[in-house]
């Protein structure tokens, strides 16, 4: 979701849903795994080579990131591998999207996801995707 925050949607209930984030992050912060940060850098990357945006408009948003209050996950990657790749394989995700769904379900912190298959998941797993009616 972060992407969309440089890179606007085509839907506009997502991009709408985007900026809400937005403003959570703003006023409240966010916990990303270690790897937010890099799969944020690949979208960015893959974007510019694609024309969507430029290394000026990226150093922009990158000042803006840095700017808003997200903390790494305090838990190591190796504490959390055999609860990853449990969920991976229960819910048929990802080892990238399970980090995101333990997380989100160690934390009990709702998740900001356009990913279908990992909100269907974390619902099913009783945790909270953005967005939701509570």
């Amino acid at each position: 979701m972060a992407l969309a925050w440089h890179l606007k949607r085509q839907n506009s209930n997502e991009a709408a849903l985007a900026g809400l984030a937005l403003q959570e992050v703003g006023v409240h912060g966010a916990v990303v795994p270690s790897l937010w940060y890099p799969e944020v850098a690949n979208g960015l990357l893959v974007s510019e080579r694609r024309l969507v945006t430029s290394a000026h408009a990226v150093a922009a948003f990158q000042a803006d990131l840095a700017q808003l209050d997200i903390s790494l996950d305090s838990a190591s990657p190796d504490a959390t591998l055999s609860s990853v790749l449990s969920l991976a394989r229960l819910w048929n995700l990802t080892a990238y999207d399970a980090t995101y769904l333990e997380l989100s379900l160690r934390t009990g912190l709702a998740l900001a996801t356009f990913d279908a298959q990992l909100a269907k998941a974390l619902r099913k797993a009783g945790g909270r995707v953005f967005g939701d009616a509570r």
